[in-house]
């Protein structure tokens, strides 16, 4: 289970990348005063979402990759400076977009209907993949237990209030019929508005915001490959660190070849269901990982108290499938009158029956088993929502990371806990002969 969480953590990565470079490339051709944001993007006669080349998001994605290897001091200071620039420009399109708001645009408010909601809830989820990039950090910050969880909230509390402040401005400046799916902002300022300088502006705020998203996810998802190639799940070689520039090029060159190869070719449609199955995917294994830490510690809880954390645990997530079943395969009601009150009851005997074996030190998720519980039912309740291709797509990729993990990664992750403290230190750069300590990844 932890391989398949590490290896559709790297895809996230890999797809958010691509979804991210393509995006870059729509609101170019917006910068440049082009009316159809495919104008940059090479026609082929390949398969329908695969059929528009893009080499422009290909060059941003390497440019973008060679910048994060050189020094993550560096990488930081330009975070800092285009996320001024990036507030700038949001407070402008919130401030600006309402002095040009309709009222009436919002009606009707749910055109298509509560499942049209849930639907593009499901698609939109991969907004929160940038998050748990926080936690990659732990390792260069100061005092972990308290900023990782104050940076967590804070930043998100942000982002939600200003996603939804844009979205209400967008949806009253134009008809939802009219909002552009590559360009929106942009285009609704020149069209709706009827202030094509503004589009300019729009423009070149969301490629610089967009550029530090590139610039965050390099930091983050480097430090996942490092992480996971130490414990040679994955070839040691990805977890080489330079000792110029404190930075694991080997690890942010492949992911960014990847991101790079996956944008060329796919649409962004395809490229959000498929990355928002896997973070979805990956937030619901987070929670039932939560629960197994609290409720289980091997020698410590009993064979008792054990059974009786597995039944409940089962229980929650056959009662979460099930609801999701219903929604994708039903339109009544009568089917959540049986799968809630089995989730409801079987939190609740997990809560007041099993005891927790394990209380955190400093900080904790609150509201244990509640909290997780329900993160459970909402993430496998999401899943529900996305399209069939995207399911097979995310079940080829699993396949291959589990035939991988069978053939290789197993034993090789199992010889290096298996050997002496000093091979392992040795074998984390792929070195078995080098005495020198390896440099720590700047802060």
């Amino acid at each position: 289970m932890a391989f398949i969480a590490a290896g559709n953590i790297i895809l996230e990565y890999v797809i958010s990348g691509a979804a991210v470079g393509r995006s870059w490339t729509s609101y170019f051709t917006a910068l440049c005063g082009r009316e159809n944001a495919d104008d940059f993007r090479i026609k082929t006669n390949l398969a329908n979402d695969f059929n528009l080349l893009d080499p422009i998001a290909v060059v941003i994605l390497l440019l973008t990759g060679l910048v994060a290897t050189w020094s993550t001091r560096v990488t930081s200071l330009l975070n800092w400076i285009a996320s001024f620039a990036n507030m700038a420009i949001i407070l402008f399109v919130i401030i600006a977009g309402l002095v040009k708001a309709e009222p009436s645009n919002l009606t009707p408010f749910l055109p298509y209907g509560v499942r049209g909601v849930f639907s593009a809830a499901s698609v939109l989820f991969f907004a929160y993949l940038g998050f748990d990039a926080v936690a990659t950090m732990a390792e260069e910050t100061k005092n972990p237990a308290r900023d990782i969880p104050i940076g967590l909230m804070t930043s998100m509390i942000i982002t939600t209030v200003l996603y939804c402040l844009m979205a209400l401005t967008l949806s009253m400046m134009q008809p939802y019929t009219a909002i552009d799916p590559n360009a929106a902002f942009a285009l609704a300022f020149r069209d709706r508005a009827g202030w094509k300088w503004a589009q300019y502006v729009i423009s070149l705020g969301a490629l610089k915001g967009m550029t530090t998203v590139l610039l965050v996810n390099a930091v983050g998802q480097a430090r996942y490959v490092t992480h996971i190639a130490r414990t040679h799940m994955i070839p040691p070689w990805f977890a080489k660190v330079s000792e110029n520039t404190g930075t694991p090029i080997r690890a942010t060159i492949v992911m960014f070849s990847a991101s790079a190869v996956v944008a060329f070719f796919s649409s962004l449609d395809v490229l959000a269901n498929l990355l928002s199955i896997s973070t979805l995917f990956i937030f619901m294994l987070v929670a039932v990982a939560l629960l197994v830490r609290r409720y289980y510690v091997s020698g410590y809880t009993d064979n008792k108290s054990l059974r009786y954390f597995q039944a409940f645990l089962a229980l929650i997530l056959l009662s979460s499938g099930g609801t999701a079943y219903y929604w994708a395969t039903h339109d009544g009601w009568l089917g959540y009158v049986v799968t809630i009150p089995i989730w409801f009851l079987s939190t609740l005997v997990l809560a007041v029956v099993v005891p927790q074996a394990r209380h955190p030190q400093t900080w904790g998720c609150p509201f244990v088993p509640w909290v997780p519980s329900l993160s459970i039912l909402i993430n496998i309740f999401l899943l529900a929502s996305i399209d069939r291709l995207s399911f097979i797509r995310f079940a080829v990729w699993t396949g291959l990371i589990l035939m991988y993990y069978l053939l290789l990664g197993l034993h090789a992750s199992y010889d290096v806990a298996s050997g002496s403290e000093r091979e392992e230190s040795h074998t984390e750069e792929g070195k078995n002969f080098d005495m020198k300590p390896k440099p720590p990844m700047q802060n």
